[in-house]
């Protein structure tokens, strides 16, 4: 018999967390599936159990909750000889991974998709030995950026990140270094970001030329920031031409390293993560992720 196995962070969502587990249990068990259900009561839980899921040879994992749950069950993939299907239930307040693979942010509708015969190969990266699914950010609004409240998430959505950068326009660029693919860039810079996908915070166009199974990073050196070009830098997000602004320096890469002289901290997936230096790089394709019946 087929096994899969649900983690699931039952704050997600409140009280509903635990309705979903239900339903995905019944519909996988209809499908033939075996089914063992891990509720996360701490940090590392997802990680751990994911963990299990490979060593035991799992057909499926089933990450029930927001990105940081997911970001926690991935980690649970890396060098692992046996990767189990990946899906996915969003119950977060922003889910970037669920939206680039275009899984309904329905919970009731995603879990529909856990029957689908369609698979996605999927690129991760890799941070200083971990993996991320989506997002690296640093510099001075990064950090603001990991302030961002769980209630300003719920409130506002994506725009909770805008908010709270402007907000803090005061807070000095820091001086990045930056090596990608046998190129170097140097300079002040209140933010780098290396996306994996189009979807970031909430904003669908940050990356739109980003495909999840292209193998690159798609990276952004925001040079300046005054309250002025900080709105214009918004519209550009908004319209999906950011890598075009006058203060924007866009490029690709397989492998990225950043450097400072001062002490940096970064946002992994929306959560904090750690500080400077880091070394980045992509694997390509390498989970399978259930998405919807399509094209």
């Amino acid at each position: 018999m087929k096994q899969a196995m649900i983690i699931i962070n039952p704050v997600s969502g409140k009280e509903d967390a635990l309705e979903h587990v239900r339903n995905v249990e019944e519909l996988l068990d209809d499908a033939g599936y075996s089914v063992t259900v891990n509720e996360t009561t701490k940090e590392g839980d997802a990680t751990h159990f994911c963990i299990t899921a490979c060593e035991d040879s799992y057909d499926l994992v089933v990450s029930i909750g927001g990105d940081g749950t997911l970001h926690e069950t991935i980690n649970g993939l890396i060098d692992q000889d046996h990767r189990p299907k990946l899906g996915v239930v969003p119950l977060g307040t922003v889910n970037d991974f669920a939206r680039a693979l275009q899984i309904p942010l329905n919970p009731e509708e995603a879990i529909q998709t856990l029957t689908s015969t369609r698979v996605k190969n999927v690129d991760m990266g890799r941070l200083n030995g971990r993996l991320f699914a989506n997002v690296v950010a640093t510099g001075s609004l990064a950090e603001t950026l990991s302030s961002v409240s769980s209630d300003d998430k719920s409130k506002f959505g994506a725009l909770a990140y805008f908010k709270e950068g402007i907000k803090d326009l005061r807070n000095p660029a820091q001086p990045l270094v930056i090596h990608h693919d046998g190129e170097t860039w140097e300079g002040q810079s209140p933010l780098f970001l290396a996306a994996l996908t189009n979807s970031v915070g909430g904003f669908e166009k940050l990356a739109p030329d980003a495909a999840v199974d292209d193998g690159l990073l798609h990276c952004f050196i925001i040079k300046d920031l005054t309250i002025l070009n900080t709105v214009t830098i918004g519209i550009s997000l908004l319209l999906g031409n950011l890598k075009d602004h006058k203060d924007v320096v866009y490029f690709t890469a397989q492998n990225v390293s950043v450097h400072s002289v001062e002490p940096v901290k970064t946002n992994v997936d929306g959560e904090e993560g750690p500080p400077l230096p880091i070394e980045l790089s992509t694997i390509p394709r390498h989970i399978q992720v259930i998405v919807p019946e399509g094209d």
